[in-house]
């Protein structure tokens, strides 16, 4: 059966819709590690995430890293440090080991990805819920008190 013109218009319409909106929601946003090698953010689905700006200069920031440590511990939360100077690859690896940080360390900033605004003072805490949706940006230390009454748990 022949449909009308008309109507076969609507479906290549559709279907060419549909296929977009497919290829779009294949599309993954990846992350860099401080070694170089690329993770997906879709693993990090289903847990709260802290993105976490940091300096060595920065004394606050040394302050709230044991407190980050301990956070990044807990199963439903994982804690991403990235640099604010820029620092990658091995120097940042060494810098991460001197300043005591056990969470995992991005060599790339994800923010511009996500529409994030590069932080203006550190230390600031983007923190993300289970869905993916950023929640709230903190400036200043963080400690695991706060960070847990904030989440609920």
């Amino acid at each position: 059966m022949q449909y009308p013109r008309p109507f076969r218009r609507f479906l290549a319409l559709i279907t060419l819709v549909l296929a977009a909106a497919t290829i779009t929601g294949c599309e993954k946003t990846e992350l860099q590690r401080a070694d170089g090698t690329a993770m997906n953010w879709d693993d990090f689905r289903g847990r709260w995430v802290l993105v976490n700006y940091w300096a060595e200069w920065c004394k606050p920031c040394l302050e709230e890293i044991p407190e980050l440590n301990e956070l990044d511990k807990a199963p439903d939360i994982s804690v991403l440090g990235v640099n604010f100077d820029g620092v990658t690859g091995t120097a940042l690896e060494q810098l991460g080991e001197e300043m005591g940080i056990e969470f995992l360390m991005l060599g790339q900033d994800p923010g511009p990805e996500f529409g994030w605004k590069m932080p203006v003072g550190l230390p600031a805490t983007f923190i993300v819920d289970p869905s993916g949706n950023l929640v709230e940006t903190r400036f200043g230390p963080q400690t695991e008190e706060d960070i847990r009454t904030l989440i609920g748990n």
